[in-house]
């Protein structure tokens, strides 16, 4: 044990220093509240739905919701409810369990509806693909905005893609 430590003392830190924050998303704040006012007029209410996933991609989208982050000080909320939303953030291979549940939830959005497909499982099937269990991507069940590829994506390219999806909805 003596040279564990001596070996300790003598290499003291060898970590690499952490990188800069990547704070270039936020200088961009009060064009945010801008576009979703003349959008919606008002915050955006994102319902999240999981369609099969392995809740990889839910733990990311909750990282939106930490300090860091904070997506509710840009005007962009989370609800329980399709008909209080704006867009649908749906996660995972659409289960054939969830085929019916998904697509009555689409119904339940209220128009102009956005939806944004989280996850190389919601963009392309994933490892799952299309089988007797599942029905693939989200695209297979509704109509599909942005998607947003990585498994699981981080959470900037998950805010990114609600961006892309807000502001395609404006043009």
């Amino acid at each position: 044990m003596w040279q564990v430590l001596r070996k300790i003392a003598r290499s003291g830190i060898v970590s690499e220093p952490a990188p800069a924050p990547a704070n270039e998303w936020r200088t961009d704040v009060q064009q945010i509240h801008a576009d979703l006012l003349a959008i919606l007029g008002r915050a955006l209410a994102i319902r999240e739905v999981d369609a099969g996933s392995c809740n990889g991609c839910e733990l990311e989208i909750n990282a939106l919701n930490n300090p860091y982050y904070n997506i509710e000080g840009l005007g962009i909320k989370f609800v329980a409810s399709p008909r209080h939303a704006d867009m649908l953030l749906v996660t995972g291979p659409v289960s054939r369990h969830m085929e019916v549940a998904l697509r009555r939830t689409y119904d339940a959005t209220p128009a102009p509806k956005l939806v944004v497909a989280v996850g190389d499982c919601g963009c392309t099937g994933g490892i799952f693909g299309e089988s007797y269990a599942s029905c693939g991507r989200v695209a297979n069940v509704i109509p599909v905005d942005v998607a947003v590829p990585g498994c699981p994506p981080p959470p900037l390219d998950i805010l990114r893609g609600i961006l892309a999806a807000v502001s395609s909805a404006r043009t």
